[in-house]
């Protein structure tokens, strides 16, 4: 297997464990859409910075490594120094110390024996630029050192075991804490437009009300954007508008009669805790691009090599990073509210049509009352909904695969196998869900929040557009440097 991808493998099942943290870990907060996107981004840079020191015309983001002479340039030492820095930022993004058992030693062994099919063992501190250790070493050195203090605040806590990723800027919500699970009282919702906390019971079936999940993200330091503000769409719909009130209509009828496919959609796409996230789901799709077969009447598609992969993990990690800046300074530039809340607000006293939960289909019942079409345990993500975050790093992903193929085919599927997980009674055993191209999923990613409840028809459009100016502009930088201009 491609060399790259067999080192997202180990970053996939990384993030995928840090939702199955202690609640009180303060490593939690790694596991967030914007953090997992901003790791997987220093990731693939860490990488792409060791490979292009043995190319002949590439220039890095961050190291100062001189290039390679020509004798040094061997398949052999490419993929030492590859490795070297993927192993040095995996391990700096997702430390083995804050896993538990068994997680921590298959973790381990799963860098061990990576490393072991170069010869390589953990641990190796060399700094000589004449050998791929110390060139893969001072890569991932320069990068680290720069995303280490550009305001994400990763590390600067981890002494005192204060939050991780905290929030640098005095965020305040303006509305208190909701319970899902109750109808909403009167005074529930003092800010119908803005957004609102969510109490409810996790799997531990603990009363949780997570709090914003980084505010202060649109102060990171973006790899191709001038600032995380560049792209920032025109408002949302005004507070008590008729386009306030039409765009919470829209979802409470989209909700009332949602098919079986469009269930199965808004579960597939919804990439909550414990699993690898909008942003690692796009490295899936980047895998399955890397080693898929030749397509008829596209002679540059087919597997890709060492060097191609890198350059497109490395665009790709970087588009989906630039995407989580863009759309959460967007977040918190507006605070705007969720459908939960605006729904509740405005249908209160009111009998509507609307998914009663499991097992219950759809019913008659107080608009203070409505629940969106997701797993009680994560009804809604912790942060504010315009524009969609799911739309700009599907958007951004998109345009980077569609740009580095040179073709918008894509031919991937999947086939539900299981009982959904919000809602098992539904039969759904025989669906597949399929896309011709890049995007079209994203556009089905964006769409199936509308399903879920959790976004805006506006908030999907907006945020689409958002990834497609984000991935352009990644692509851009990106093709820049590997081509040295």
């Amino acid at each position: 297997m491609n060399l790259i991808l067999q080192w997202n493998h180990i970053v996939l099942d990384a993030i995928r464990q840090l939702g199955k943290l202690p609640a009180s870990s303060p490593d939690r907060g790694r596991g967030g859409p914007p953090q997992v996107a901003r790791s997987i981004g220093v990731i693939y840079t860490c990488v792409y910075d060791a490979w292009a020191a043995y190319d002949s015309i590439a220039k890095p983001t961050h190291s100062t490594i001189p290039r390679r002479p020509a004798a040094q340039r061997t398949d052999p030492n490419r993929r030492k120094a590859i490795c070297q820095a993927a192993y040095r930022a995996l391990t700096d993004q997702f430390p083995l110390e804050i896993y538990r058992e068994p997680f921590k030693t298959q973790y381990a062994n799963a860098i061990q024996t990576l490393l072991a099919t170069e010869g390589m063992v953990m641990g190796d501190g060399n700094s000589n630029p004449n050998v791929p250790v110390g060139v893969g070493n001072l890569a991932a050195d320069a990068v680290l050192a720069f995303r280490h203090g550009n305001s994400a605040n990763p590390d600067g806590d981890f002494a005192n075991q204060k939050t991780v990723y905290k929030d640098t800027t005095g965020y305040v919500p303006e509305n208190r804490a909701m319970p899902v699970l109750l109808p909403s009282a009167v005074d529930a919702i003092a800010q119908p437009g803005k957004w609102q906390p969510l109490s409810y019971l996790n799997a531990d079936h603990d009363v949780v009300t997570p709090a914003y999940i980084a505010p202060h993200w649109g102060n990171v330091k973006p790899f191709a954007l001038t600032s995380g503000a560049q792209f920032r769409p025109t408002p949302p719909q005004s507070v008590l508008s008729q386009g306030f009130y039409d765009q919470a209509r829209h979802v409470v009828a989209i909700q009332a009669d949602l098919t079986p496919e469009q269930k199965v959609i808004a579960e597939y796409w919804a990439d909550g805790p414990n699993s690898e996230l909008p942003p690692g789901h796009w490295t899936e799709f980047a895998a399955f691009v890397a080693e898929r077969e030749p397509l008829p009447g596209l002679p540059q598609s087919g597997k890709l090599g060492l060097d191609d992969t890198v350059k497109l993990f490395f665009a790709l990690g970087n588009a989906i990073f630039d995407a989580s800046i863009a759309t959460w300074e967007c977040k918190r530039h507006y605070d705007y509210v969720r459908p939960l809340t605006a729904i509740r607000h405005l249908f209160r006293g009111k009998t509507i049509q609307a998914w009663g939960g499991a097992g219950k289909g759809t019913q008659a019942i107080q608009g203070e009352s409505w629940i969106p079409f997701q797993v009680p345990i994560f009804p809604t993500p912790p942060f504010a909904e315009y524009t969609s975050g799911h739309s700009g790093f599907s958007m951004a992903a998109a345009t980077v695969l569609k740009r580095y193929t040179g073709s918008d085919r894509f031919g991937f599927f999947y086939a539900q196998t299981e009982p959904l997980k919000a809602d098992p009674s539904v039969p759904v055993n025989d669906i597949v869900l399929s896309w011709p191209t890049f995007s079209s999923a994203a556009r089905e990613a964006g769409e199936s929040r509308l399903y879920g409840g959790i976004h805006f028809y506006e908030g999907n459009v907006a945020g689409l557009n958002i990834g497609e100016k984000v991935g352009n502009a990644a692509f851009n930088r990106a093709q820049d440097l590997w081509s040295g201009a």
